[in-house]
């Protein structure tokens, strides 16, 4: 009984986005809508043996600004890579990060701003959990990266998910 309200809020967001998209209040998709979302429901809730316990509703609410602003600052910068001198193409590689959020509903959430980011892609997380491999498209300083990563996306994260 403990997943009950995950469960209500789970169905009631994917029972609103049954009728968004058939664009109609029938009888028949009103009906159809609501034994497909309780089936997924109840279906998918076995497969989420933890569950996320997220804290801090406002430090989730600045990492989702700065996530923002993070995303269009490297539209831009892709876009100067990609428009730019050929040069500037050469720098992408691959590198490792050191992190300690263990969680992981936070680790997933990382891998979803990394690689929503234009020019970073999650490429992998060690054995050990101690590191992550990105793949960065204009790779000219590591360190910056490194606390890019750190500073801006893992230590909110850890506070919202440990």
């Amino acid at each position: 009984m403990k997943r009950w309200p995950s469960l209500t809020l789970f169905t009631v967001t994917l029972f609103a986005l049954w009728l968004l998209l058939n664009d109609t209040l029938a009888p028949g998709q009103l009906a159809l809508g609501l034994i497909l979302t309780i089936a997924i429901t109840l279906g998918t809730a076995v497969m989420r043996p933890l569950r996320a316990r997220p804290h801090h509703l406002l430090a989730a609410v600045r990492l989702f600004f700065v996530v923002l602003l993070d995303i269009a600052r490297s539209n831009i910068a892709v876009a100067g890579v990609i428009l730019g001198p050929a040069e500037r193409r050469t720098n992408s590689g691959f590198m490792k990060i050191p992190i300690d959020l263990r969680d992981p509903y936070g680790l997933a959430t990382l891998a979803c701003i990394i690689t929503a980011t234009p020019g970073t892609v999650w490429a992998g997380l060690s054995p050990d959990g101690a590191a992550l491999t990105i793949h960065v498209l204009d790779l000219q300083d590591e360190e910056a990266w490194v606390r890019t990563i750190k500073y801006r996306y893992e230590r909110p994260l850890m506070e919202i998910f440990e």
